[in-house]
């Protein structure tokens, strides 16, 4: 049996701020892993271990590399806390906590709050790490305080543009690089007079958000400006997206599938409901699958998976289950409902809107059979007539809300 990896974190400050315990894994290593920065942090004198800095890229190399030393005693440096967004969190996904001890040292979110005077438990952390900058865009709202984590020293102007074309242009920005460490700097700004040349890709952008005047007010709650999304129109209206996501009740980490996409409505406000809720949106028109991906981008959520036609998807056998399902889409499809139904996990949720005579009455004949709840609601919305205001009817919807028995 493998013997458990130590994962020591070290930070900026290097081998003075490592623990005693920290070193005594270190200095008993025989294999040392991290990256060349990280390896240089620690003294020749300190251990004997060989020293191999990690391939590029790692996740394929990973599995094999430790299976390669396995008998070996292995010591794994990471960037101040290995366990936030760490590799740390890889290493006990992949091989069980019981495989490796911990020796973390303060993160870079702990180190900038401290430097800032900001609560850590108050303050949320964007990861734009192998992620699209985008993903900053539903932690959003004037007043709001966050910590971007970047890639490397060019994300702080990414992020300054990324602010700006949003709507953020008057929000404060705070870059600190190599906190902790002799080379530690500090420089900020406004977003939109953003001209600091790129410094060190050691560093953690601080966002206190100021919303410009005039730009709509876009939180994770369900129910978005319809304008918010491009496309032909097809699309969830607002009110109606409002009860539908609340009904599919959305919770961290799971997987809805969204049948029948149109603008992806569903699907995104699902996903901004909290980073960690993940979609698959199935739509047969190549035209607004391009559409989806361009509105989820917009929006915050780039990670969102966007498929084709529902059966034909479902046939290649690669769809994991979901927690949940929305049909919007594709009701009168033979087997759509039936497919989706079957590899709906036990205790999933599933949600279906009808607005035609047809399409309502295989609700109806479902619920008879699965149980559930019926529904049917209809939204006015107010528009100008002459000189006066009219109550303009929207379709009335059908909804069925049902939960697979466990």
């Amino acid at each position: 049996m493998m013997p458990p990896i130590a994962v020591v974190g070290i930070g900026a400050d290097g081998w003075p701020g490592i623990a005693a315990a920290a070193r005594a894994e270190v200095a008993g290593a025989e294999v040392l892993f991290g990256s060349a920065r990280q390896l240089d942090l620690v003294p020749a004198q300190a251990t004997p271990a060989r020293r191999l800095p990690w391939p590029t890229p790692l996740l394929p190399a990973l599995a094999e590399l430790l299976e390669r030393h396995r008998a070996a005693r292995i010591c794994v440096l990471a960037s101040g806390d290995p366990m936030f967004y760490g590799i740390g969190v890889t290493l006990a996904k992949m091989l069980g906590p019981h495989a490796i001890r911990v020796f973390p040292q303060p993160s870079s979110a702990t180190l900038a709050c401290a430097r800032l005077g900001w609560a850590s438990a108050h303050t949320p952390v964007v990861s734009a790490v192998g992620r699209p900058m985008e993903t900053v865009l539903p932690e959003l709202d004037d007043g709001r305080r966050l910590l971007v984590l970047g890639a490397d020293e060019h994300a702080p102007a990414a992020l300054a543009e990324l602010l700006c074309r949003n709507g953020y242009g008057a929000s404060r920005m705070t870059v600190l690089e190599q906190l902790g460490g002799p080379g530690e700097r500090i420089v900020d700004g406004i977003a939109a007079h953003w001209a600091a040349p790129a410094g060190d890709p050691l560093n953690i952008v601080a966002v206190d958000a100021v919303r410009d005047p005039g730009t709509p007010r876009l939180t994770r709650l369900p129910g978005l400006p319809d304008t918010a999304y491009g496309g032909d129109g097809q699309l969830t209206k607002a009110e109606v997206r409002t009860l539908s996501v609340a009904a599919l009740a959305p919770a961290p980490g799971e997987l809805l599938w969204d049948v029948g996409g149109g603008s992806g409505t569903i699907a995104i406000e699902w996903c901004r409901t909290h980073p960690d809720c993940r979609a698959v949106t199935f739509e047969r028109s190549a035209a607004r699958r391009e559409q989806i991906t361009a509105n989820a981008i917009t929006l915050g959520v780039p990670a969102i998976s966007v498929r084709a036609e529902v059966l034909g998807e479902l046939a290649a056998g690669d769809a994991a289950a979901p927690d949940a399902v929305f049909l919007g889409g594709g009701l009168t499809q033979g087997g759509v409902f039936e497919a989706c139904w079957q590899r709906l996990r036990p205790g999933g949720r599933l949600v279906a809107n009808a607005v035609t005579a047809e399409s309502e009455a295989l609700l109806l004949r479902w619920a008879a059979t699965h149980g559930g709840d019926l529904r049917k609601f209809q939204i006015y919305r107010a528009e100008p007539l002459g000189g006066f205001t009219a109550w303009r009817p929207q379709l009335p919807v059908t909804q069925w809300v049902v939960t697979k028995p466990a």
